[in-house]
């Protein structure tokens, strides 16, 4: 079965489950890593996901998985946090990091280079502009979103 298509059934089965838990999906990845694959859910809320919401959605799921039984491999189950470098794939998830630290990876380079970090200044549904600094200047980039590969929140140290 193709790595899509199993993150697309997981998608399915696990979004009434995170309405039901008042929790965000964030993401779904089925890798494999070494010899072992892995179903990885990422979950959010405001405020930050704890143990307790993670074991009810992971419990949950499971349930459904052994009933659709949609992977044929073995697998390990995982259900966490996206963590303080949250991944950005839907428009939500941009405009809720509007003002906020990220880095961006790119496809293809924009004036030479294929990622940048700095401030999400905007976002319109087909660009981010950016206010990233180099050395100790700041300048502005705009970013098509069809050459984004990588998108996520970043720590700013």
């Amino acid at each position: 079965m193709a790595k899509e298509r199993v993150t697309d059934i997981v998608e399915r089965l696990v979004l009434p489950i995170v309405e039901k838990e008042q929790v965000e999906l964030v993401d779904v990845e089925f890798k494999k890593e070494g010899a072992n694959w892995y179903l990885r859910v990422f979950i959010d809320k405001p405020g930050g996901v704890d143990i307790d919401d993670c074991s009810r959605v992971s419990e949950q799921l499971s349930e459904q998985l052994d009933i659709v039984d949609p992977i044929p491999e073995s697998y390990f189950l995982e259900v966490s946090s996206p963590g303080a470098e949250r991944p950005l794939k839907k428009p939500a998830d941009f405009e809720r990091a509007i003002g906020e630290h990220v880095y961006v990876s790119l496809y293809e380079p924009i004036d030479g280079s294929k990622s940048f970090e700095g401030t999400l200044l905007s976002y319109d549904g087909e660009q981010l502009e950016l206010d990233v600094r180099v050395k100790t200047r700041s300048r502005k980039v705009t970013v098509p979103l069809a050459k984004v590969a990588l998108a996520r929140l970043a720590v700013e140290l």
